[in-house]
């Protein structure tokens, strides 16, 4: 998908720098994933203990 944006340039040459990446769509890209990943860390973190009556399975030994 095509898509026109106006992006801090010194941010993305900063970021290409970092990770070695050659192209602008590339690190975009990269970006976009890691704020969805973050995001669905963040919501998994949240979840954690939200069903308190929940008990650990026991372990065969």
């Amino acid at each position: 998908m095509k898509t026109t944006i106006d992006v801090d340039e010194l941010l993305v040459k900063e970021a290409m720098r970092l990770y070695g990446v050659a192209t602008k769509t590339r690190i975009i890209k990269m970006g976009l994933e890691e704020l969805i990943k973050a995001n669905k860390r963040s919501r998994l973190v949240e979840a954690f203990g939200s069903q308190p009556e929940l008990t650990e399975p026991r372990r065969r030994r």
